[in-house]
C-alpha cells in the first residue's frame, strides 16, 4: 500500500507498507528510509520515527531511520584522497563531514516502486554531489522477511568513487523513553577508539575489562555511566565494533522484556550509538525521544576508513557494483 507523506524540497513524498503474518514495514522515498517496522504479535514498533516527512525534516542530521550515504559516519576533516586528487566534503560535525555532507542520502528524495514483497528505491547521484567524483546510481531494496526485513545497498558508478552504506534506524523494543534498561550484546573483541571529535581511530582496542565489552549480555545503562574516558567523549556509547568473519553475519542482539532484535550485514563491523544528543522531539505514539531513549546499530565500514592503510577500504571501482545486505529480524521472547 502506498501513501502520502507530505511535501519535502518541493517534492511530495510516499510511505509505503508491505505485512505479513508476522511483522509489518513502512518505508518511504524519502531518504529511502525505514519508517516502521511492527512485530504483530506484541503490537511493538522496533523503529522510531514520525507520522509525516515533517519530523524527519525537522529533525535533520538525526537520519532517523534514513539510507546514508555516500559515506556512513565521520571522514576526518573531510579530506580524503583517491586515485592521486584530494576531495573536500561539507564539513558539519565539529572539524569533521558527517553522514554523507551538507545534504546526504537522508535527505533526498528517491524513485521508488513495489514489487513483490519489496520496495525499490533508485536515485542517481551526479558527479560532484556533495564533492564526491563520479556518477552514482545508487539502488536500495527493502524486503520483507517472515520476522523483519532485509536491506540491501547497490551502488555502480562510472568513475571510482566511495560508496560506504548504512542503515540509520533507532530501536527501542518497548515504545519507551529510554533505552539503558534493554541489553546489548555485541560479538567483538574489540572497538574502535574515539577522538575528542568523535573520530574513530584506526586500530582497535581491546573491549576485554572495558563497558566496551558487550560479547555477553549487558543492560546497556548498566556502565554507560561510568568514569571512563572513551564514554565521557561521545557522551555515551558512540563506537563502532569489528565483527570478525565473511558473509551474512550476527552485528548485535538487541533484547526487552518481550521482544528481540537480532541485527546481521555482511558489512566489517557496526557502530551503536545511544542517542545521546536527542534533544526531547515527540514521535510516533506520542513517545518522546530524548537523550539516551533508543539505540542505532549501523553496520558499516570502520568510520574514516578511507584514510586508514590497515582498514577495508569503501572504494567502488568504475563500471563495477558493490552490494551490501543488511537484516533487522525481530523475535518474541
Amino acid at each position: 500500500m502506498k501513501t502520502e507523506f507530505g511535501i519535502a524540497y518541493g517534492t511530495m513524498t510516499h510511505v509505503w507498507t508491505l505485512e505479513n503474518e508476522n511483522v509489518r514495514m513502512s518505508v518511504s522515498d524519502f531518504g529511502a528510509s525505514l519508517i516502521s517496522l511492527v512485530d504483530k504479535k506484541s503490537g511493538i514498533d522496533a523503529v522510531q520515527g514520525f507520522d509525516n516527512v515533517q519530523g524527519y525534516l525537522d529533525t535533520r542530521g538525526t537520519c532517523f531511520g534514513a539510507s546514508i550515504g555516500r559515506t556512513a559516519n565521520r571522514t576526518d576533516r573531510g579530506i580524503f584522497h583517491l586515485n592521486g586528487k584530494e576531495y573536500h566534503l561539507f564539513i558539519n560535525n565539529g572539524p569533521n563531514s558527517h553522514h554523507g555532507g551538507e545534504y546526504g542520502f537522508d535527505q533526498k528524495v528517491f524513485d521508488g516502486r513495489e514489487e513483490g514483497n519489496s520496495v525499490i528505491f533508485e536515485r542517481l547521484s551526479p558527479d560532484g554531489e556533495e564533492n564526491y567524483p563520479g556518477n552514482l546510481q545508487v539502488k536500495i531494496t527493502y524486503t520483507l522477511l517472515d520476522d523483519g526485513v532485509s536491506i540491501r545497498a547497490e551502488g555502480t558508478s562510472d568513475e571510482d568513487t566511495l560508496f560506504s552504506y548504512t542503515n540509520h534506524s533507532y530501536f527501542n523494543l518497548e515504545q519507551s523513553s529510554t533505552i539503558l534498561d534493554h541489553e546489548l550484546m555485541i560479538p567483538a573483541d574489540h572497538y574502535a577508539l574515539s577522538d575528542e571529535n568523535g573520530m574513530m581511530k584506526e586500530f582497535p582496542a581491546s573491549v576485554e575489562n572495558t563497558p566496551f565489552d558487550f560479547r555477553e549480555f549487558h543492560r546497556i545503562g548498566e556502565r554507560i555511566n561510568e568514569e571512563n574516558e572513551q564514554l565521557k567523549l561521545g557522551a555515551g556509547y558512540d563506537h563502532w565494533f569489528p565483527i570478525e568473519g565473511e558473509g551474512l553475519r550476527t552485528d548485535a542482539i538487541l533484547k526487552s522484556k518481550n521482544l528481540e532484535l537480532i541485527v546481521e550485514s555482511d558489512f566489517p563491523g557496526v557502530h551503536a550509538y545511544t542517542a545521546n544528543w536527542f534533544e526531547g522531539w515527540k514521535g510516533r505514539y506520542d513517545v518522546i525521544y530524548a537523550k539516551r531513549s533508543s539505540v542505532a546499530l549501523e553496520a558499516s565500514y570502520l568510520p574514516n576508513a578511507i584514510n586508514y592503510e590497515t582498514a577495508e577500504k569503501p572504494v567502488l571501482r568504475a563500471g563495477e557494483t558493490m552490494s551490501h545486505e543488511i537484516r533487522f529480524r525481530l523475535k518474541n521472547i
